[in-house]
């Protein structure tokens, strides 16, 4: 079974929170300049998204290093923190492309041979 690091981990993390908070902000300006008018979901939504944001374009670079991504693939993943949902699809491409490439697990010992 394979093993990931922690920085990929957090970076996969990252990817989905990041997803999950454009959606709540999308939905905060939705009510904002909606009907309703209540700025309350763009106020708690908006740090939220861009703590998430700065943190998702750091664990980028870090990840990249780590797996030694092209700067093209870096780029790319940079890009995708702006348009909204683009991180998860990025995230979901770049593990099918093997580029969040799995640490082999440790090998168990063999148990000795009785004699």
């Amino acid at each position: 079974m394979a093993k990931r690091d922690t920085v990929t981990r957090l970076f996969i993390g990252a990817a989905i929170a990041e997803a999950c908070s454009w959606l709540g902000l999308l939905v905060g300006m939705a009510v904002k300049y909606g009907p309703p008018g209540n700025e309350l979901g763009v106020k708690v939504f908006g740090p939220i998204h861009g703590g998430l944001f700065v943190a998702y374009l750091l664990l980028v670079l870090l990840v990249a290093r780590r797996h030694r991504w092209s700067l093209l693939a870096t780029g790319v993943a940079l890009a995708c923190a702006v348009p909204p949902f683009a991180t998860l699809a990025y995230e979901r491409w770049a593990h099918r492309r093997g580029m969040l490439g799995a640490a082999p697990a440790p090998a168990r010992p063999e148990p000795a041979a009785v004699r």
